[in-house]
């Protein structure tokens, strides 16, 4: 069985299973996925892809839907 690994979520480390979900992870973060136009915060709402409340910034791309990704190793994600 894996030991997992780490991944950097608005700077905070997180330790992931292997197969684990970027939504997943920044839940573990206790980090929202953005704000709304009013300011609250969002998370994942629909777990497939399509209400895009999940959109984050991975390793510098902007708006990658987190509960489609799978961690990897040393990856960073930036919600907000």
């Amino acid at each position: 069985m894996s030991e997992g690994f780490s991944i950097t979520v608005n700077g905070k480390l997180v330790r992931v299973a292997e197969g684990t979900t970027v939504a997943a992870a920044v839940m573990m973060a206790n980090e929202p996925c953005r704000f709304s136009v009013r300011g609250e915060a969002r998370g994942p709402l629909c777990g497939m892809g399509i209400c895009m409340e999940c959109r984050v910034t991975v390793n510098g791309v902007a708006h990658q839907r987190s509960c489609q990704l799978i961690c990897t190793p040393e990856m960073a994600v930036v919600t907000g």
